[in-house]
């Protein structure tokens, strides 16, 4: 897969993790731990994708 497609499938991947805590913070009987598993997920999905787009960057 090239970098693109990667950064593309992560965003993806971020966004789908954006909407499942909008959900789980909308519903008051979310347990704290499944808010705090998908904020880490999406957290080190955005990393990820600042890694590859940095490194983009560089080698234009």
């Amino acid at each position: 897969m090239s970098i693109d497609g990667r950064i593309r499938e992560l965003s993806r991947r971020h966004l789908s993790l954006e909407a499942q805590l909008q959900d789980a913070l909308a519903h008051p009987s979310s347990q704290d731990e499944v808010i705090r598993e998908i904020k880490r997920r999406k957290l080190r999905l955005k990393e990820e994708l600042e890694r590859l787009r940095a490194g983009t960057r560089s080698a234009a």
